[in-house]
């Protein structure tokens, strides 16, 4: 009886492979933000968290902006070019990396980012503490010109994405 790789070897008789330069390399995903925990933070930091307590916001608009922005943010007509995950830090280190991450978001030209703030439960029974102060940081940013929750796939209630100013050239 043949063995499997006679019958194969013998079908493949007469085959060309293709040319290396034929082949289109894969594309590589972008990796996600790393917290650097040995560099300074270079930003200056002027989120505040007052007032968190009773933020519960699920979107934000600047003023001034067209209501089709955040409905174009929402259904994903911005291309996702960055992540950030905040689980697992102190509201103060959450800080100073999400001010770290927006303003380096920014440098690298990047218009659409998400923050993964996990959803949280307070005692209450309402948001948890990071999402809200993460929520509030966000509509406090200079930078940040909407934010909505993603689509489930994205992080859902436990996330933002976010619209960022274009930098001047």
């Amino acid at each position: 009886m043949p063995q499997e790789s006679d019958i194969f070897q013998q079908a493949m008789q007469g085959v060309t492979p293709l040319t290396p330069d034929d082949r289109i390399a894969p594309v590589q995903p972008r990796p996600k933000h790393r917290p650097q925990t040995s560099a300074p933070l270079s930003v200056n930091d002027t989120l505040s968290d007052h007032g968190a307590e009773d933020f519960a916001e699920n979107e934000f608009l600047r003023s001034g902006l067209s209501r089709m922005t955040l409905r174009k943010l929402r259904r994903g007509q911005f291309p996702l070019q960055d992540e950030l995950d905040l689980h697992g830090l102190t509201s103060e280190g959450a800080r100073k990396l999400l001010a770290q991450f927006l303003d380096d978001a920014r440098r690298s030209q990047f218009r659409c980012v998400n923050i993964v703030h996990g959803k949280g439960r307070a005692p209450d029974g309402g948001d948890g503490l990071l999402k809200r102060l993460t929520r509030h940081w966000l509509s406090q940013h200079p930078h940040v010109l909407a934010w909505c929750e993603p689509a489930a796939a994205q992080g859902g209630g436990g996330a933002a994405l976010v619209l960022l100013k274009r930098a001047e050239s």
